[in-house]
């Protein structure tokens, strides 16, 4: 039987003038965006792939400035408190995209967008049944026909990229090509045995194969040489977007001098935990000590999937959240376009997408072409202790829970928009609430493994505002990592890499600071419990911390005694 699929955003209720306007503003986002309309399980746009080019996005800024425009003319007497709440955020974030698309000029700036998106757009429709395989593959079909252009909006874009952002660019241009050499193919082959269709496929993929294999060529022979830019925003654009994305206007020196001493705090609780495993060794041995217990690489895959289930059993014996499904994710290795950029993360269905469809745990596995070195500090990375804590970051009560909310949720805004400090602040924020709340039954070794973990986001806060706003470089940034974070050399590199292009990394340890300063307000003027605070953050969605204060903690809420 054939899937009625949502092809457009389902209308705002009630239908006010706001709503009317939030629907306008995310079918034309949508529309400019179609790997992220499917991804969030609207499939108007599954046969279309961005469209990148300079008039286009001329295009888009135009839009954006309108619905900016309209937002504010608004009456706020008109809306209701949480259209009030909805239209705030809304107009910050679509400010933030403006600000990106006409003044940090990323598409201008950044080649990994173009190197990622194809396998991106593609995989999007192969990993999920939201339809039977043969309508898929029709999609998949058309969105490799339109690789080629995109590749071409690139070449045209790109002027004077920082070094880094085309060497990660090549990373997931070569990632690509492995994708479309054998992923599309084995996937193609199995959903469907109409020979036409796969013809079509055929044509379709090896032209697609042929232009990346191109692109990556250019990447390396044309553009690397001439990529003589800097990776760094700048403290004005840097505190611009830190306002508009993210809704903090902390001033810079304040938010640093912040994010430098609970780098202090947490690194001088990291040695004295070193010294209760391990007492006269030095902190990096006694952490090193810790990592040789990982698995191999074969293994790696199976042994997350294996040790994954301990951490939402006791979330949920100790009545620590509501879980809302008893849903699972899968774990999987990393597509292999979007290795260049993560170790492991939560790919979650859309919130509009159909009921049933997989969630994804995604685990990078060890490259064949690495250096035994480099497989051995990435390996280590995994060791129990670690791997014990992402997942509680990536799924348990992390991420996967925040899906498991979404559906409930009922704005649309809330449902499409996050902020960073928001998603990955609650998930980095559930690391030691875990292990505060007794998790893992007081093993000291584990306790290491999730300060070791708030020190990399700790040093990823202190280094993001430095490489931004203050000159340093991707070595400096690196010997942080290392030093202060306790991190395998290797991996302090590629967190270095990941701050030229991710400048609000900041957040994970920004988010946890707020939402622990929001936790302990709301038990102490609720009298309620921790379980009550968490399952009130989460059914909130993805808004800043200080506006889900305003949401769960009415101002005229009274202090309540506490047992």
């Amino acid at each position: 039987m054939a899937v009625e699929l949502p092809r457009h955003l389902p209308p705002s209720v009630p239908a006010s003038d706001f709503g009317r306007l939030v629907d306008e503003y995310f079918e034309a986002l949508l529309a400019f965006s179609p790997t992220t309309a499917t991804a969030q399980g609207l499939h108007a746009h599954d046969d279309a792939l961005e469209d990148l080019s300079g008039a286009r996005i001329a295009a888009r800024i135009g839009e954006v400035r309108g619905f900016v425009a309209r937002l504010e003319a608004l009456p706020a007497a008109g809306l209701t408190p949480d259209e009030a709440v909805d239209r705030a955020f809304l107009a910050s974030q679509a400010r933030a995209e403006l600000f990106d698309l006409a003044t940090v000029e990323s598409w201008r700036r950044n080649p990994m967008s173009y190197a990622r998106l194809p396998g991106e757009a593609v995989d999007s429709l192969m990993k999920r049944a939201f339809a039977p395989a043969p309508q898929r593959l029709r999609s998949v079909i058309a969105r490799l026909g339109l690789v080629p252009t995109l590749y071409a909006a690139a070449r045209a874009n790109l002027e004077n990229p920082a070094p880094e952002h085309t060497e990660l660019a090549m990373r997931m241009a070569k990632g690509s090509i492995g994708f479309f050499e054998t992923a599309t193919r084995t996937w193609a082959r199995s959903a469907t045995t109409d020979a036409a269709l796969l013809a079509q496929f055929d044509r379709a993929n090896d032209a697609a194969l042929a232009a990346t294999r191109d692109f990556a060529s250019w990447l390396e022979k044309e553009l690397k040489p001439k990529s003589h830019g800097v990776f760094a925003l700048g403290t004005e654009k840097y505190r611009e977007l830190l306002r508009l994305q993210e809704m903090v206007e902390t001033p810079l020196p304040e938010l640093l001098a912040k994010g430098e001493a609970h780098l202090a705090q947490d690194r001088a609780a990291f040695i004295a935990t070193a010294a209760k495993i391990a007492p006269g060794k030095k902190p990096a041995e006694v952490m090193q000590g810790l990592t040789r217990e990982h698995p191999t690489a074969e293994d790696l895959i199976p042994s997350v999937a294996r040790g994954l289930e301990a951490a939402r059993r006791y979330a949920t014996e100790h009545e620590l959240v509501t879980f809302p499904s008893a849903q699972r994710p899968t774990v999987k290795e990393t597509p292999p376009y979007a290795r260049a950029a993560v170790f492991a993360s939560m790919d979650t269905p859309g919130p509009f997408e159909v009921p049933g469809v997989d969630a994804y745990y995604y685990v990078t596995p060890v490259e064949p072409d690495w250096t035994a070195q480099h497989r051995e500090e990435h390996l280590r990375m995994f060791n129990r202790y670690t791997t014990t804590m992402i997942d509680v970051h990536e799924a348990y009560p992390g991420h996967f829970l925040q899906f498991l909310y979404m559906p409930a949720v009922a704005s649309k805004v809330r449902k499409l928009m996050y902020t960073t400090a928001n998603v990955e602040g609650w998930a980095h924020y559930a690391e030691q609430m875990m292990i505060d709340q007794g998790f893992g039954d007081g093993d000291p070794k584990l306790r290491l493994a999730q300060l070791q973990e708030a020190l990399l986001r700790d040093c990823r806060y202190v280094v993001a505002i430095k490489m931004h706003t203050r000159g340093m470089t991707v070595a400096e940034a690196t010997r942080v990592f290392v030093e202060q974070g306790f991190q395998e050399e290797a991996n302090g590199h590629e967190e270095a890499m990941r701050g030229t292009y991710d400048p609000m990394y900041l957040a994970y340890t920004m988010g946890k600071l707020q939402i622990q300063a929001l936790r302990d307000e709301y038990l102490a003027r609720t009298g309620r419990g921790l379980r009550a605070f968490h399952d009130a953050f989460v059914a909130q969605g993805g808004l800043p911390v200080a506006f889900i204060r305003k949401l769960i903690l009415p101002p005229d809420a009274a202090p309540h005694a506490r047992p």
